[in-house]
C-alpha cells in the first residue's frame, strides 16, 4: 500500500497536514514518528509562543489527532490578556525573590561586620591604637560579656519577652564568647591497655573541672530566665512611664504615690498598672511561681559567682594597700565587740549598727574584708619562724588561739552574714580588684557570665515584687 492510502486512513475531517509532516522521498511514515510534528509526544510537550503559561487548560491526550496543528491554533484576545497578566505576576514574583535575597544578604553582611568588629576588639585588648597597651584577654572577654548584657537587657525594664532581634543577638554573641571555654582543658592520667596486654598510663585532655561543672549550669540558668520573660506574653497588667500617666492608666494615682515612695531612688523604672479590681487569682499565682523560679536562679548564680571569685588569686596591689592595723580600719566599736565577746553573734552586731542604706552596707563590707586579710597576714607572719615551727603549728591548734586568727575568723563570719542580709550588695573592692587583675580566661568568662545572670534574676524578682505590691495596694483600697 502506498503513502497516499496510509494518509487517507489516518486523516480525519478538519486535519490540516503540515508541509514538513511527510516527504515523498521517505520510505515509510512509520520510521519517522518520533521526529515528526504530528507525533503524540511532540504535540503534548511542544511549547509555542502562545502556550507559555502553566495555568492553561490541560489537553486531552486522546484528542490530539482531531485538533489542528499547534502552529495553526488561533490566538484569542482573552488568551493574550491572560498571558500578559501571568507574565506580570511572574515578573513580580521574581522581583520579590530577588529583593528577599538582597535583604538576607544585607543582614548577613551586617552581622558579619559586627562580628569582625567584636573579634578585632578582643584581639586588640580594647586598645584601638594597636600599640599593645590594651588589657589582657581575660579582662577583654569579661568586659565584652558585661557590655553585651547592657546592650540586650539595659533597656528592658519590664516583665515582657525580649524582642526577637535582641534574643537572637544575645544567643548568637554569647555562643561566640563562650566558645573559648571549649578549648580550655586539663591533662589527667588515664590507663590504657595495649595489644600485648601491658597497661600504659597516658595523659588525656578533658574540660577543666570548674568549666565542666559551672558552664552547663549557667547555660541552663540563662535559658530559665529567658523562659520566665517569655511567659509574660499575655498579662493582665501594663506599664506607664513616669510622668506620662494617662487618665486610663488607672482609676486613681494613690498606688502610684506608694510605688514611687518605695522606689524613689529608681525614678526611671516604669510604673506597673493593674485593673481596678486587681489581678485575677490565676495571674497572681503565675507571678508568684515565676518569682520563685527567678529567686532560685538568683541564688544559684550568686553561689557560682562567689565560688569563682573565691578561687581567684588576691592581687599583690590589694595586699599592698591594706592598712597596718585592722582596728583602725574597723573602728573601736566593732573591734571591741569582735575581740571581747565570749559568744560572738554577727547578727546581733549588725542589728546594733543600724545600717540605713546599701551604700553603708558596702562600705562596712569593704572595711571588714580589709581588716580580715590584715589579721590573716599578721597571723602568717607571726608563725613564719622556720619550716619546722610551721609544721608544728599546723599539727597543733596553737594558731587557733592566736588573737589575729580569732579576729580574722570572726571578721569572715561577719562579712558572710552581711552579704546574706544584703544579697543585692555590689561587688566589694577586693572583688573588683580580682576581676581587674585576673589573667585566667576561664575564670573571667564564668565570673562575668554568672554576674550578669545574677543581675538579671534580681531584676526580674524586683519587677514581679512591684506588680504584686501594686496589686495588693489596689485591693486594699477597695476594702
Amino acid at each position: 500500500m502506498d503513502n497516499s492510502s496510509n494518509f487517507d486512513e489516518i486523516s480525519e475531517p478538519g486535519y490540516q497536514p503540515s508541509p514538513s509532516s511527510f516527504d515523498q522521498n521517505d520510505q515509510s511514515t512509520v520510521e519517522t514518528p518520533v521526529y515528526s510534528t504530528m507525533s503524540g509526544d511532540s504535540s503534548m510537550f511542544g511549547r509555542t509562543y502562545s502556550e507559555t503559561s502553566a495555568f492553561s487548560d490541560p489537553i486531552d491526550d486522546n484528542s490530539y489527532s482531531s485538533e489542528p496543528s499547534p502552529s495553526h491554533w488561533p490566538v484569542t484576545k482573552s488568551g493574550a490578556r491572560d498571558q500578559a497578566i501571568f507574565g506580570r505576576l511572574e515578573m513580580k514574583q521574581q522581583k520579590q525573590v530577588v529583593d528577599d535575597k538582597l535583604d538576607d544578604q544585607e543582614s548577613v553582611d551586617l552581622e558579619l561586620e559586627t562580628m569582625k568588629e567584636r573579634f578585632s576588639k578582643l584581639l586588640l585588648g580594647e586598645d584601638m591604637s594597636g600599640s599593645g597597651k590594651g588589657v589582657c584577654t581575660a579582662v577583654t572577654i569579661s568586659n565584652a560579656i558585661t557590655n553585651l548584657y547592657a546592650t540586650v537587657f539595659g533597656q528592658n525594664l519590664r516583665l515582657e519577652p525580649l524582642k526577637p532581634e535582641k534574643k537572637s543577638m544575645w544567643k548568637r554573641e554569647m555562643d561566640c564568647l563562650l566558645s573559648v571555654c571549649d578549648y580550655i582543658v586539663e591533662l589527667v592520667p588515664k590507663s590504657q591497655n595495649s595489644r600485648d596486654g601491658t597497661t600504659l598510663e597516658v595523659m588525656e585532655s578533658r574540660p577543666r573541672s570548674d568549666i565542666y561543672i559551672n558552664l552547663p549550669a549557667l547555660t541552663k540558668l540563662d535559658e530559665m530566665l529567658i523562659e520566665v520573660l517569655d511567659s509574660f506574653q499575655d498579662r493582665e497588667f501594663w506599664y506607664a512611664e513616669q510622668g506620662s500617666m494617662s487618665s486610663n492608666s488607672t482609676r486613681s494615682g494613690s498606688f502610684r504615690r506608694v510605688i514611687i515612695q518605695r522606689q524613689e531612688d529608681k525614678w526611671w523604672v516604669p510604673v506597673p498598672c493593674v485593673p481596678p479590681d486587681g489581678l485575677s487569682e490565676k495571674s497572681r499565682k503565675h507571678l508568684r511561681h515565676k518569682r520563685d523560679c527567678a529567686y532560685q536562679t538568683h541564688k544559684a548564680a550568686m553561689a557560682i559567682n562567689s565560688s569563682i571569685l573565691a578561687e581567684m588569686q588576691i592581687p599583690h596591689t590589694y595586699m599592698a594597700s591594706l592598712p597596718k592595723s585592722g582596728r583602725a580600719c574597723l573602728g573601736d566599736t566593732i573591734y571591741r565587740y569582735l575581740y571581747t565577746a565570749d559568744r560572738f553573734s554577727p547578727d546581733h552586731l549588725l542589728d546594733c549598727l543600724n545600717i540605713a542604706s546599701e551604700h553603708e552596707a558596702l562600705e562596712l563590707a569593704d572595711q571588714v574584708e580589709a581588716s580580715m586579710y590584715t589579721w590573716r597576714r599578721k597571723a602568717c607572719l607571726s608563725h613564719s619562724k622556720s619550716s619546722w615551727d610551721m609544721v608544728k603549728d599546723l599539727m597543733s591548734d596553737i594558731d587557733r588561739t592566736d588573737k589575729n586568727h580569732v579576729l580574722a575568723e570572726r571578721a569572715e563570719t561577719l562579712l558572710f552574714c552581711l552579704k546574706q542580709r544584703y544579697p543585692e550588695l555590689s561587688q566589694t573592692s577586693l572583688d573588683t580588684c580580682k576581676i581587674q587583675y585576673n589573667r585566667d580566661v576561664g575564670q573571667a568568662t564564668l565570673e562575668s557570665y554568672s554576674r550578669v545572670l545574677e543581675g538579671l534574676a534580681f531584676n526580674i524578682v524586683a519587677w514581679i515584687d512591684d506588680v504584686l505590691f501594686v496589686d495588693k495596694s489596689v485591693r486594699t483600697q477597695d476594702q
